[in-house]
C-alpha cells in the first residue's frame, strides 16, 4: 500500500512548450532589431538584453 513516489521529469521539449493558453511572441518581434530593451512592471524596472552570443538576459 505504501509506494513512492517520484517526481515527474520533463525531456527539454516537454519543458520549452508552453501551455496552449500561453501567448507567444518572437524575440525578434520583441526587440524590434535593438540589442535590448526596458520593460517597467509594476514599481520596477527590468533590461533585457541580446549578447554577443545571441542569448536573452533580463536583469533587474
Amino acid at each position: 500500500m505504501n509506494q513512492i513516489t517520484r517526481p515527474i521529469r520533463m525531456d527539454q521539449g516537454e519543458r520549452d512548450r508552453p501551455e496552449s493558453s500561453t501567448p507567444v511572441v518572437e524575440s525578434v518581434a520583441l526587440m524590434s532589431g535593438r540589442r535590448e530593451l526596458i520593460i517597467r512592471h509594476n514599481a520596477d524596472t527590468y533590461r533585457l538584453r541580446v549578447t554577443a552570443s545571441n542569448k536573452l538576459i533580463l536583469t533587474k
